[in-house]
């Protein structure tokens, strides 16, 4: 196995420090959130750094600041600003590319970045705890954000020591290598704090006897892959601290990989209270995609991007539990980030989901929580759907729902022939 020098760099409390930033604040001394300033009940997109340091999480309720603060703090409320975030997003990624090549470099999220720092060592004749503390100096000094790094031997090390360690140091810069792995890595619980579990696979570990990541590092790989097919081993692998992901892989993949995607630009704005029943409709298409060419995904992408009066979005991926086709499966997990990240109140007007990682379906891995006869029901029925479908068009059998007044199922599937929706 390979030894890289993987950097993980987090910009701390991102939106609520560019916002303190733009007031030329300090945001480890200033009580602000970014919400909706209006409404006593909105869900707070950020806080301060400050602000964390008495308890206050990074999202809830804007009434219930009050039970975590004395009541001399006056707190800020900054509604957000997501296109010059989005603009400050870039300029930190203009530092990393100053300092490395672009397929070294690989964008998490607005705020996340991975970069792969092996190869210019010798260049800076620096270690890569020295050229870290450089990077974060020059974001520092060049946007005025923090940012917190995790440097490891692989982009898992790296990810974890960032999350679990880096953000509660002094110097916001943690390196693991291998050697930590039994007395870091394996001593994490609640097992949703490793970066890869959420909290449903948790569940399912914690009802086999598992509840460190060192419970999962010392258990049978070969019942935890039986459990969860090739998410197991990888599960197995992670807890090991093993993970041989190359960024340049990664560049690789995104391009030759087979995937499918579907994205809808709305005729009109959708709210929390309607934009569901898209999204649901949009699962149905892809999940119907994925059984008439025998696949299953293990990576789902999920966007949504305001109106054009308001700007930006956000886009996320997850890692599945398990292989699926599932529409179910796929639409919660859908609505779990569309609720985690979207602004309430602010007009959607595009809906992305992109189905990767996926795999052939010549088997099905049986769910443990199924019927084995439910389940054969359930594909009998699905398969005769798509075959009348397929052969008379895609409005020949539509859901009950596709009648209401916000669907746009009978109308997309008019436009494109029916046949192919």
């Amino acid at each position: 196995m390979e030894n890289r020098s993987i950097l993980c760099i987090d910009l701390k409390s991102f939106f609520a420090s560019v916002e303190c930033v733009e007031r030329k604040l300090d945001a480890f001394s200033t009580p602000l959130v970014v919400c909706e300033p209006q409404r006593n009940g909105a869900i707070t997109l950020a806080v301060s750094p400050y602000l964390k340091t008495f308890g206050v999480p990074g999202r809830c309720r804007v009434y219930e600041l009050d039970k975590y603060l004395p009541k001399e703090i006056q707190v800020i409320k900054a509604p957000p600003r997501m296109r010059l975030y989005q603009q400050k997003s870039k300029e930190v990624i203009g530092i990393y590319l100053d300092y490395i090549a672009e397929e070294d470099l690989h964008v998490y999220s607005i705020d996340e970045a991975f970069l792969d720092v092996t190869d210019y060592l010798t260049l800076y004749q620096k270690d890569a705890y020295a050229l870290a503390k450089e990077i974060l100096n020059r974001v520092y000094e060049k946007t005025g954000l923090t940012a917190t790094a995790g440097i490891g031997p692989n982009l898992l090390l790296a990810k974890v020591s960032m999350d679990i360690e880096a953000k509660h140091i002094k110097d916001n810069i943690a390196f693991w290598t291998m050697k930590d792995v039994k007395e870091k890595l394996w001593k994490i619980t609640p097992l949703s704090k490793m970066w890869g579990i959420g909290s449903r696979m948790e569940i399912r570990l914690n009802k086999m006897g598992m509840y460190s990541i060192g419970d999962i590092a010392n258990s049978d790989v070969w019942l935890l892959k039986k459990t969860f097919g090739v998410i197991g081993e990888e599960l197995w692998l992670h807890a090991n601290g093993i993970d041989e992901t190359r960024i340049k892989e990664l560049k690789t993949k995104e391009v030759k990989e087979k995937s499918f995607s579907h994205s809808q630009v709305l005729f009109k704005d959708y709210y929390a209270y309607n934009i569901d029943l898209i999204v649901f409709e949009m699962i149905d298409v892809l999940c119907r995609r994925l059984r008439t060419e025998k696949y299953q995904c293990r990576i789902l992408h999920f966007g949504i991007s305001y109106s054009k009066n308001i700007g930006g979005g956000f886009h996320h991926s997850i890692k599945l539990d398990t292989n699926t086709d599932e529409e179910q499966i796929l639409y919660r997990e859908c609505m779990a980030i569309f609720e985690k990240f979207y602004i309430p109140h602010f007009p959607i007007r595009k809906v992305s989901i992109h189905l990767s990682g996926l795999v052939e379906n010549n088997h099905r891995q049986l769910n443990l929580f199924e019927e084995f006869e439910e389940m054969q029901k359930n594909i009998q029925i699905k398969d005769t759907i798509d075959d009348i479908k397929s052969r008379f068009g895609a409005n020949t059998i539509v859901r009950a729902s596709s009648l209401l007044e916000d669907s746009t199922a009978i109308a997309r599937n008019n436009m494109i022939g029916g046949h192919h929706a």
